[in-house]
């Protein structure tokens, strides 16, 4: 079954809008400099980052390693098998090979980010291995994990409580995960249910108190709940930059008040959580 959506997803490489990414892939082995800038370009929107490829700066629209160092000092994660779910174009996945994990694997189903995964992975000769796979494939995966890194995904999903259980079914007995999210503001048991877009965003289903958050841990079995921080999303963290086409943060918060979204709702706020089984 599992060969079966690896063989259909490996068919989402030839869609009409990626083959040609693809194709300028095979280039690289004798790309020169403008080339190799122009095969990244060609890749954008370049969400997660930045990246440095010789000297070539990919100023990406988040500054991903304000987030990376925020769960850097929690992350033991040396000679453990380590998944991250929801990888992007694998920045985080690349960052903590300097931790000298056993094995990483990444979990996106957009072709974009395994092509962006492929160019920095050209240059980087990591043994990182990138499935176009989603988190409701975990409970058929073959494989168990130490560690997860499940970071702005659990807003996306319309079942938050049944995305944490197919997590937690994936981890090994002591295994660990991290989770951030957004969240709102308040002590009650409550959770924000947008209607329509959250901060220009279609997808976005429940955004829960930290209370709520704890909750929905504690239902999906989870026996430790460690709050690391919150955060607000600012501009030095997510900005527009030639990287990316299309808005960014500045255009999806009330112009007359930037704690709030374009829409009347709380500005993002995220909970970063280490949740243990």
């Amino acid at each position: 079954m599992l060969e079966d959506i690896r063989k259909e997803r490996e068919k989402w490489l030839s869609w009409k809008n990626i083959a040609p990414l693809r194709e300028n892939l095979k280039e690289l082995p004798d790309a020169g400099k403008e080339r190799v800038l122009e095969i990244a370009k060609s890749l954008k929107p370049w969400r997660k980052g930045p990246f440095q490829v010789g000297n070539i700066f990919i100023d990406s629209e988040w500054r991903s390693n304000i987030k990376y160092e925020i769960l850097e000092p929690h992350l033991n994660i040396s000679g453990k098998v380590v998944g991250d779910i929801g990888c992007n174009n694998g920045y985080y996945m690349f960052r903590m090979l300097e931790k000298e994990p056993k094995e990483i694997i990444g979990f996106d189903p957009s072709p974009l980010y395994k092509t962006q995964f492929d160019f920095i992975n050209y240059f980087e000769s990591s043994d990182i291995q990138f499935e176009l796979l989603g988190v409701e494939h975990l409970p058929i995966y073959d494989k168990k994990f130490d560690t997860l890194l499940c970071l702005g995904v659990l807003y996306h999903r319309s079942d938050p409580v049944g995305t944490l259980k197919n997590l937690r079914t994936a981890l090994n007995l002591e295994g660990t995960l991290f989770l951030d999210t957004f969240i709102i503001d308040g002590d009650d048991e409550v959770a924000l249910f947008p209607n329509g877009k959250y901060s220009k965003i279609p997808n976005i289903y429940f955004i829960p108190t930290l209370k709520t958050l704890e909750n929905w841990s504690k239902r999906a079995k989870f026996k430790s709940f460690e709050l690391i921080g919150v955060f607000g999303t600012t501009e030095d963290e997510q900005r527009k930059t030639e990287w990316i086409d299309g808005e960014s943060l500045n255009d999806f918060l009330d112009p007359q008040d930037s704690t709030k979204t374009v829409e009347g709702y709380p500005a993002p706020k995220r909970a970063y959580v280490k949740l243990s089984i």
